[in-house]
């Protein structure tokens, strides 16, 4: 039988890429809803929704003519038992004062300290302050109004860093890495894209959904971005390094896709497994190396084991009509 005539090609190796979408929901860097920490009449409201305080500045107060009437009293209770151990402590006469009585003294003023520490924390309590910097939100309370330990005063974030949260499926878990950078894009109109940088992976799977968390942070020290705010998580992950080889070479029979490989010279049929697709090339899980020869052209006019001859330099016109078994358009024309 005389070899028949192919073109073809060598085998390489290229990675493949795992592209994947999700979208994540963006939270402040902190963020807490504002109570007061007792109930009462609210004096004062000392912010404006949407501006920025610092942290411990005052938000709000409450009526505290009660808890400032403690403080005093405790202070002159304070001093009254400070007094009377400095007397006894003054007293230089054997016997006139014993050592429980000054011992009793003593204690009696470190009670009265922990009875004026108490009125003065009761009395803070009715100053409600920002416990970080941050952005204040909207707020529904105005000065008079009584409100309890349950009722909000507003919100406030601290937005100069946004976390974004995100899902991904299960396949990809370990190959996402902290410190890796991902380009995330808002939903806001009007939005440019923006890099988010890994700071961590979640340790578990969903055994629900199949899929793990991913939180990125995003730079916001312009203050262009909220809190809430969607956005679009696009990744190309690089994967394994698979046979790359043109689309025209795989074969589909009965049993699935092959291919046909050069062995001395003959036709060796290769059972693949096709992974990828892109550009007319094709990636294949197949039990190729690297350097080995595929078959390019002539699939069609090769069986098992047959000779076969490579015109790796190009085809002629003629040549390329053998191998295609399809006469050329000019040809036809004549």
């Amino acid at each position: 039988m005389p070899p028949t005539l192919i073109v073809s090609e060598e085998v390489v190796f290229r990675q493949d890429s795992d592209s994947i979408e999700s979208v994540g929901t963006a939270r402040a860097k902190q963020a807490a809803t504002i109570y007061p920490q007792t109930a009462g009449e609210v004096l004062s409201i000392q912010f404006e929704s949407g501006q920025f305080v610092e942290k411990g500045a005052v938000l709000a107060t409450l009526d505290s003519a009660e808890e400032r009437l403690a403080v005093a009293r405790s202070k002159v209770n304070l001093q009254d038992r400070e007094q009377l151990l400095a007397r006894y402590e003054r007293i230089d006469v054997d016997g006139a004062i014993s050592e429980s009585q000054i011992d009793s003294a003593k204690t009696a003023v470190e009670a009265a300290k922990i009875e004026l520490d108490l009125a003065s924390e009761a009395l803070s309590r009715r100053t409600v302050r920002a416990p970080f910097s941050g952005h204040v939100g909207l707020t529904d309370i105005d000065p008079g109004a009584m409100i309890t330990q349950q009722t909000e005063i507003t919100r406030l974030d601290d937005r100069s860093v946004l976390y974004v949260d995100f899902a991904l499926p299960e396949q990809v878990f370990g190959r996402l890495q902290a410190g890796d950078v991902l380009p995330m894009v808002p939903f806001a109109a009007s939005q440019e894209v923006v890099e988010g940088v890994v700071t961590v992976v979640d340790s578990r799977i969903d055994t629900d959904r199949r899929s793990f968390l991913v939180r990125a942070e995003v730079d916001n020290s312009d203050d262009s971005l909220r809190p809430g705010m969607s956005f679009r998580v696009e990744l190309n992950l690089p994967g394994n390094m698979f046979p790359s080889v043109p689309e025209a070479a795989i074969v589909w029979g009965g049993d699935g896709p092959y291919l046909w490989s050069v062995v001395d010279n003959q036709a060796q049929r290769v059972a693949v497994t096709i992974i990828s697709r892109q550009d007319g090339m094709v990636l294949v899980r197949a039990p190729l190396e690297e350097g080995d020869y595929i078959i390019a052209e002539g699939v069609q006019k090769v069986r098992q084991g047959s000779p076969v001859r490579t015109t790796n330099a190009g085809p002629t016109q003629s040549e390329r009509e053998r191998i295609s078994g399809q006469p050329s358009s000019s040809a036809a024309g004549r």
